[in-house]
């Protein structure tokens, strides 16, 4: 009996015996649940809180009066299609003010206006007498001015790091990339677009911090884009011009390589943008395009059958339809063949061609080109055509045959352009990379591939005999065609202002890239010279090219002194 106690005792102690917890377990368990739920709720409503607040932006003062708190988001990078920054967030201070903690209003007033004195006196001073949280007083203050300030050691002043956008060509790509406000938020162009396809969302959800976001890739070529502006603002000074546009175009995959139109603005400084003179006119304006038109016309007599480039077609005298006249503007007086058509630029002949593929035709080969419809790209801001309304008068087609009576941006006009020499598919224009495989699955066919072999003799043909010699570089192959449109003031063509075009591509024998200059109200470059588009807008283009195409790997050819496109012109009479 005397062992027996022993062992026992050690198997109770080491646990092989079991017992019920007692009153005072369960209570500490219950208060340690207790307080953990506790201070789950307490995380959880300073959670939903900190939700609010970022949702709101603001917070309110005693009165109930809103004021901003969330600094300016940060936006990604825009750069060209070779890496170079187009656009960047830089760190700039705003000066705000905590009123309440202000001693003196009327002192911190002038003591704030000795540094800005562009601030309005009266209302700095009732943004200080208030009772508010939080007011901004300016922002994007320069460091200067920042130390300025902090050396006055004002109470209930101070300062917040926020985004600021910064354009490092300032006006150079102004009208693809646009600009933003002062909350960093795109107003127009690219910045606008990026908000609108993903940038909005990403902020909302909170993944837009400084170092979350890839720098967004646009299809400009930051060279080609300074060489399309600095021609256009050449052209305007030596031509006397009031505006120009210019548009270089990869023929294949629509992507714009450049595009300007100037008179442009800084996008470092968004009032420019509020200048009605600095529209976008490549994109947004729309305009009677002139004897451009002619190529679309010729390509639509030669794609449906009704023509064959050995045909020929009565210019012999001025056409008449209800009252109007038509005439060529240097008439041969005589039938021309199609490609005599093309190179004379003859108005008469064109308006042959479109009455005899008739105005359904006509009106379906336009709107295959993507020239009846508003073009959607990226960019925000597009000019919708002005169309005359079906059904087309006889007079109608005419007219539009050469390029009056309905009117279009220069974009799209580049880029049915395209289409008349990529071999006839029409691919939309994009400000975004965009690889060949992408393209040929967008792509929408036009033209007969021997259509637009045709229209690629006929472009480089003109450039050798006709309107456009002045835009040859040599043993580049440029081809294209001239447009010199008479504008219109008070219902009236005025034939002293016209609005000259040049739609041009190279090499003629397998384009590669497409060229639009358009260039409005120029005066001739010295007394006894012309002003018409051979003179200044065909030259403006070649000067383009000339310097962007060694930029683009295309290779020169050797002249060869007896090229001859496969297209004979008829013997003058």
């Amino acid at each position: 009996m005397s062992g027996s106690a022993p062992a026992s005792a050690w198997h109770h102690a080491n646990g092989a015996g079991s017992r019920k917890p007692n009153r005072v377990d369960r209570l500490g368990r219950q208060r340690v649940a207790l307080a953990m739920a506790g201070f789950c709720l307490l995380f959880g409503v300073l959670a939903i809180r900190l939700v609010v607040l970022g949702a709101s932006g603001g917070d309110t003062d005693d009165n109930g009066r809103h004021f901003v708190l969330a600094a300016s988001q940060a936006r990604p990078d825009i750069v060209d299609r070779n890496g170079e920054t187009l656009a960047t967030d830089i760190k700039t201070a705003a000066l705000f003010a905590e009123p309440r903690y202000v001693i003196d209003p009327d002192e911190a007033t002038e003591l704030i206006v000795s540094v800005l004195p562009e601030l309005d006196r009266g209302r700095l001073r009732r943004i200080l007498s208030t009772d508010a949280k939080f007011a901004y007083i300016k922002r994007e203050i320069t460091p200067r001015q920042q130390q300025a300030i902090h050396k006055l050691g004002i109470p209930g002043i101070g300062f917040r790091v926020e985004n600021r956008r910064f354009y490092p060509g300032g006006p150079v790509a102004s009208h693809v990339l646009g600009t933003v406000n002062i909350d960093n938020r795109g107003i127009a162009g690219m910045e606008k677009h990026i908000d609108e396809a993903f940038l909005n969302d990403l902020q909302a959800a909170g993944f837009a911090g400084d170092h979350a976001l890839k720098p967004v890739p646009v299809s400009l070529d930051l060279r080609v884009q300074h060489v399309v502006r600095d021609e256009l603002s050449k052209a305007m000074e030596r031509y006397q011009a009031i505006a120009g546009v210019g548009i270089v175009l990869d023929v294949n995959t629509g992507e714009v390589l450049g595009m300007s139109s100037v008179p442009d603005y800084d996008s470092n400084n968004r009032d420019e943008l509020l200048d009605p003179n600095r529209l976008n006119r490549a994109a947004v304006g729309v305009y009677e395009m002139g004897s451009t038109f002619k190529a679309f016309t010729v390509a639509m007599a030669l794609n449906s059958g009704i023509a064959k480039v050995t045909d020929s077609f009565d210019a012999t005298h001025a056409l008449r339809v209800g009252g109007f006249s038509i005439d060529d503007f240097h008439g041969k007086r005589r039938w021309l063949t199609v490609p005599e058509v093309f190179i004379y630029s003859s108005n008469i002949g064109a308006a042959r061609m479109a009455l005899a593929v008739g105005t359904e035709g006509q009106h379906d080969f336009f709107e295959q080109l993507g020239l009846l419809d508003t073009l959607n790209t990226e960019l925000p801001e597009t000019g919708a055509p002005i169309i005359p309304k079906m059904p087309w008068a006889k007079v109608t087609t005419i007219t539009m045959a050469f390029g009056h009576g309905m009117s279009v941006s220069p974009l799209q006009t580049a880029a049915a352009g395209a289409a008349l020499v990529n071999g006839g598919f029409y691919v939309s224009p994009t400000f975004r990379p965009r690889a060949i495989e992408t393209a040929a699955t967008l792509a929408r066919p036009v033209l007969t591939a021997e259509t637009s072999d045709t229209m690629r003799k006929l472009f480089r043909l003109n450039v050798m005999k006709g309107s456009g010699r002045r835009a040859e570089v040599e043993g580049y192959g440029v081809g294209g065609k001239t447009g010199t449109a008479e504008k219109v003031e008070n219902g009236r063509y005025v034939s002293d202002k016209r609005r000259n075009a040049f739609l041009a591509a190279f090499p003629m024998d397998a384009p590669k890239y497409l060229v639009l200059v358009v260039i409005d109200e120029p005066k001739p470059e010295a007394p006894g010279r012309g002003a018409t588009a051979g003179s200044n807008a065909a030259p403006t283009t070649g000067n383009i090219i000339r310097r962007i195409a060694p930029m683009l790997g295309v290779e020169p050819k050797a002249v060869d002194p007896t090229e001859e496109p496969a297209l004979a012109l008829a013997s003058a009479r």
